[in-house]
């Protein structure tokens, strides 16, 4: 079974949350068997900042579930959503 390199978007409440508090967060939430590998910041609208996490995932049906599933249940954090799953090569 390969790898995929999944693109999860986390949308903070508001501009004001503290970024590096929000990454401390993700990077701690990640689940074993997952590989964390990038956090990118993505500006949106009014000083709003999205959060780009690539976590790389077993290519199986649900790969990313954990994955969302703990990142749903930080704080501060208004919405996630997968918006890129590529086969590693």
């Amino acid at each position: 079974m390969g790898e995929v390199l999944a693109t999860i978007k986390i949308m903070p409440e508001s501009p004001d949350i503290d970024l590096a508090k929000i990454k401390e967060n993700v990077e701690k939430s990640i689940p074993q068997g997952t590989e964390l590998h990038k956090i990118e910041e993505e500006p949106i609208a009014f000083g709003l900042v999205a959060l780009n996490v690539m976590v790389i995932v077993d290519d199986a049906e649900g790969g990313t579930e954990k994955v969302e599933e703990n990142l749903s249940k930080l704080e501060d954090i208004s919405s996630i959503e997968v918006i890129d799953v590529r086969r590693l090569m």
